[in-house]
């Protein structure tokens, strides 16, 4: 892929963020009229980058971004740029932040700043005397303090694959202190897209009704890389199902989940994982909950909506060919096995 950025000062050449020829996406310079690749201006050996930083003032190119695991990870070009982001995050040493916007003469700030426990909040940041005045609370209802926190964790798949996963535990507990607790297994959907770290209002409900919540980025998760990305294709209920149940039995093998009560939820294909869980693995989970999930491949590739039409092609090969693949994707649809159901379902 290449998806250009930022054209340069000049208008000539692009700031493009591009995977040709590597597992992650990188930042590159690059010539828009023949795509030809000039110069790697950053590479992250775990992440691909999301996004850039860009002074139009200065007309320079200023940082570069990645989804870390619980920290972002910023890359930066430009020493003022570095400097003025560590005085913006003094003022929020127990929050992540981000730039909303600016004035033109980049000396007033708009920022949000947020957390695991909290909506998040805005600010009006002030570089010329380094102030930061609050201007609005988000969800002025919610208190910071009652909500919990939520722990980046990584666990290892049986095939060697390192996965980095979120688990939310009820009020005063840690993942050290947590044993037996009832979980909900929460499969993201996409399901190529990923969980990130930060504040969700369902993980906080089911926590403050006494379950543990774990979101997990199984193979296929964007933002890791090429290989794991080409890692899902036409995995559907076999390894990306293997993924979560291997972090189920981490769970459970770290004394954390009561394996007699661990229930799977999740919507799209979060929902598909659900229906997979108590379909080719009943014995693992108490309760299932589908939301708009997919539960026949057979009868989802044939209503692939006409804007999707572009993209069909593709998606015959990252989940299958309806022809081609017949028997892997009659082994891997849920409805067709659902007499091996065994729990209590809710679609």
């Amino acid at each position: 892929m290449v998806n250009f950025m930022e054209f340069t000062p000049d208008n000539r050449l692009v700031y493009a963020a591009t995977n040709l020829g590597r597992d992650k996406v990188a930042l590159v310079l690059m010539d828009p009229s023949t795509c030809r690749e000039l110069e790697v201006l950053y590479e992250n050996e775990r992440y691909d980058i999301s996004s850039i930083s860009y002074s139009r003032k200065r007309k320079k190119l200023l940082s570069v971004y990645c989804t870390g695991h619980k920290e972002p990870v910023r890359h930066f070009f430009d020493a003022e740029e570095e400097a003025l982001r560590a005085r913006i995050k003094a003022h929020f040493p127990d929050h992540r932040y981000g730039v909303a916007d600016s004035d033109k003469a980049e000396e007033h700030y708009l920022i949000y700043a947020g957390n695991d426990r909290t909506r998040g909040y805005y600010y009006f940041y002030d570089a010329v005397n380094d102030t930061a005045e609050k201007i609005a609370d988000i969800a002025p209802w919610i208190r910071e303090e009652d909500m919990v926190e939520m722990h980046a964790v990584t666990y290892t798949t049986r095939d060697g694959l390192e996965i980095e996963a979120y688990l939310s535990l009820p009020q005063g507990l840690t993942p050290q202190t947590a044993h037996h607790l009832p979980v909900v297994v929460n499969p993201h959907g996409g399901p190529w897209a990923r969980d990130t770290w930060g504040y969700s209002s369902e993980v906080q409900f089911l926590c403050n009704r006494g379950y543990a919540v774990f979101q997990m980025n199984f193979r296929g998760s964007t933002g890791f890389g090429r290989k794991f990305l080409e890692a899902s294709y036409k995995q559907w209920g076999l390894k990306m199902q293997d993924d979560i149940t291997d972090g189920v039995r981490w769970l459970i093998g770290e004394g954390i989940a009561d394996p007699a009560r661990i229930a799977i939820y999740g919507g799209s294909y979060g929902g598909y994982a659900a229906l997979a869980g108590v379909a080719f693995t009943p014995e693992l989970y108490r309760c299932a909950v589908d939301y708009v999930g997919v539960s026949n491949l057979f009868t989802f590739m044939k209503t692939i909506p006409p804007y999707w039409r572009p993209m069909l092609e593709m998606m015959y090969e990252q989940v299958g060919h309806p022809e081609k693949d017949r028997e892997q994707l009659a082994a891997t649809s849920p409805a067709l096995h659902a007499d091996n159901i065994r729990v209590p379902l809710l679609i």
